[in-house]
């Protein structure tokens, strides 16, 4: 049976990577584009790399020659420039889908929806953002939709706040955590007694995984939600980091508030902080999603137990020692 192939645009990153680390092992071709001179016919991560750039089209619709697949799960060098150039990118990979027939896989964030869907948000909700970044989501899957009326398909995956080993641009590691440092101190960004929703990046992949093995039963345009991890008052997350620390170390971290102020502060210097700021509300208010058409579609949702999934992350930071044989 030839094998069916996929092109993995972000595959250096963290959900990309994990998407074709188990796409690799579930017998799929996987090809994915970077912009570093020396692609090689085959990896060791069983990638097949090309060299090229997700900005330019041509070289998008070259790696993506006989592919039934395109993960779109790549963003601009550093984040720089997000609103110029996040929309050009997913038109490249709109073109090469609709030349191919392929099905265009998008991680999708909670950005898309403003206070009036929470707290409980339901498949199909209506999406009406409230910040920038937002407003740019919604319109991705704006164009996305059209393109399914046009030869291509559209596979979306949205989940709650990514954790994961390989997980980098991410609350947990940017704020909870440090990577590459013991864990003494939890920063934790949200309104105590409000419940927050999280997702371990690997459950997110496998998700994908499962769903495109039945995209042929699926919509031109399929739009799915995961439940994740729930933390319904902002406590459960942070104590299994506590244990998991504890437990390795001896030591138990203790728990600060995150730094809203110093946001505010810089907010109107700094791009990243300007939108950091403006996703605040997702930390003072409740935010969960209804994965009622992902159990409908898969018969269950890949879920990890949380301590397992947090000590994984930890340890791929490089925030534990390293475990005793």
């Amino acid at each position: 049976m030839t094998r069916q192939t996929v092109l993995v645009l972000g595959a250096t990153g963290g959900i990309g990577g994990e998407v074709a680390r188990q796409l690799h092992e579930a017998g799929w071709r996987v090809r994915g584009l970077r912009r570093a001179a020396g692609a090689t016919s085959a990896g060791k991560d069983g990638i097949e790399w090309l060299q090229g750039d997700a900005m330019k089209r041509d070289d998008v619709m070259r790696a993506a020659r006989g592919a039934a697949v395109i993960v779109h799960a790549v963003n601009p060098p550093g984040y720089k420039r997000w609103a110029e150039l996040v929309l050009p990118m997913l038109d490249n990979t709109i073109a090469a889908a609709r030349a191919e027939g392929a099905t265009i896989v998008l991680p999708g964030t909670v950005y898309n929806f403003g206070p009036d869907a929470l707290p409980l948000i339901a498949d199909g909700a209506p999406q009406r953002p409230v910040t920038r970044k937002g407003a740019i989501r919604v319109e991705m899957e704006a164009r996305l939709h059209r393109a399914s009326e046009a030869g291509a398909r559209a596979l979306i995956v949205r989940a709650g706040d990514f954790f994961g080993p390989k997980a980098a641009n991410n609350w947990f590691s940017q704020g909870l955590v440090k990577p590459n440092r013991p864990v003494k101190k939890i920063g934790y960004p949200g309104t105590p007694g409000v419940g927050h929703q999280w997702s371990y990046l690997p459950d997110v992949a496998r998700t994908m995984v499962e769903l495109l093995a039945r995209r042929d039963e699926l919509p031109a345009f399929a739009s799915f939600q995961m439940a994740g991890h729930w933390d319904a008052d902002g406590s459960a997350f942070v104590a299994a980091i506590q244990r998991v620390v504890e437990r390795r170390t001896g030591q138990r971290p203790v728990v600060a508030a995150f730094p809203w102020w110093l946001v505010t502060l810089a907010a109107p210097f700094n791009t990243t902080f300007r939108e950091v700021g403006e996703m605040r509300y997702l930390w003072r208010m409740p935010v969960q999603m209804s994965n009622a058409r992902l159990v409908d579609a898969l018969g269950r949702e890949p879920h990890t137990p949380l301590d397992e999934a947090v000590e994984t992350t930890l340890a791929g930071l490089g925030c534990l020692p390293a475990s005793a044989a």
